[in-house]
């Protein structure tokens, strides 16, 4: 486990999926102090009274921030005295996005500036921006805005001594369970007597858990230099074996899943490192690094002295990494804590 012993953390979004996985991660560590900055009192409050109950020993450690990463002097408020920022507050959902894009370029793309700002201002060691897989080969408005959250990452990560403010970026797919995903409507859908909705029975997405989402983001930080990108290796599945796992794990009926079409903006299949970014990408076991290009704007220096060697790495996406069926799909699903959960609820 990293060691954040006497350190302070602040994470931006930080009453999301995401953010509650941080807390039960490290609040009873050595960790001084987790900072929870986001713009929705309601969640704050809750989330308060959630660890209070199931942590109070160090549920103290915990400081709620209010405030929106568009809002570059709220951000600045809360960057005081923090020495590591987990940067996770976006705009996320891709049919919203599409219709409203210029809320995603404020959230996802000045938002994202403004937290390197005020943490390069602070002298924050390491700053790490969680991107998404839609934000290789963007088709869609979210997956634009968060292509462009990276770009600005490594932008400013060229400009700041690393020994200052260290930035990186880390890139995942779909979170199993997590918040406005799939899952736990599904999961909804069958309790309420009501047929699965999918969208296409073909679509592939890759699949993790909140867990191995924050071992990428400590990767990032133990192991990356100023501007680089991370990916974790993952599996993908269909939309269809995703739903027949829910199905045989819940008590829905196969025969009943309807399809209601592809959304807004979706993509058939999604890509976690592009063909481009593997010319120069390490394969790190697990994970994927992607260095910066750190070249000034001066080509004509390189003209005579480029460098011709390549990755043999290729694309990597959801339709060419390892494929689970609909027991490897359930195994996955029972591993995390909300599906073991909410079968407890049926089973009582």
């Amino acid at each position: 486990m990293y060691d954040f012993k006497g350190e302070t953390l602040l994470i931006t979004g930080g009453t999301g999926s995401f953010g509650n996985a941080v807390l039960n991660r490290f609040l009873r560590t050595d960790i001084k102090e987790i900072r929870v900055f986001s713009r929705d009192e309601k969640k704050q409050d809750d989330m308060r009274h959630e660890f209070q109950a199931k942590m109070p020993e160090v549920a103290d450690k915990i400081k709620f921030y209010i405030g929106d990463v568009r809002n570059l002097d709220s951000i600045r408020d809360a960057m005081y005295g923090v020495d590591y920022v987990f940067h996770a507050a976006a705009l996320k959902q891709v049919p919203s996005c599409e219709f409203f894009p210029m809320e995603a370029v404020k959230t996802n793309v000045i938002g994202t500036d403004n937290v390197l700002t005020a943490a390069i201002d602070a002298g924050v060691r390491s700053v790490i921006c969680l991107s998404t897989d839609k934000a290789a080969y963007p088709i869609n408005a979210m997956g634009i805005t968060k292509a462009l959250e990276e770009r600005v990452a490594t932008a400013r990560a060229r400009n700041v001594s690393p020994e200052k403010t260290k930035i990186c970026c880390t890139r995942y797919g779909n979170v199993l369970c997590s918040r406005g995903s799939v899952v736990p409507l599904w999961i909804d859908q069958i309790r309420n007597g009501q047929p699965i909705t999918i969208t296409n029975p073909d679509m592939t997405r890759f699949i993790m858990s909140l867990e191995e989402a924050v071992d990428l983001v400590l990767f990032a930080f133990k192991e990356g230099d100023s501007g680089d990108i991370f990916v974790r290796k993952a599996p993908a599945c269909t939309i269809q074996t995703q739903a027949e796992a829910v199905c045989e794990l819940f008590g829905g009926k196969k025969e009943d899943i309807r399809i209601i079409g592809i959304r807004h903006g979706e993509k058939m299949f999604e890509t976690l490192l592009t063909n481009e970014e593997c010319a120069k990408a390490e394969d790190m076991g697990d994970f994927f690094r992607v260095p910066a290009d750190n070249r000034s704007l001066n080509y004509d220096k390189y003209f005579s002295d480029g460098d011709k060697s390549r990755s043999p790495l290729t694309e990597f996406n959801s339709n060419n990494t390892e494929i689970l069926n609909v027991e490897q799909v359930k195994e996955k699903l029972l591993e995390l804590p909300y599906i073991r959960e909410r079968l407890a609820e049926t089973e009582a």
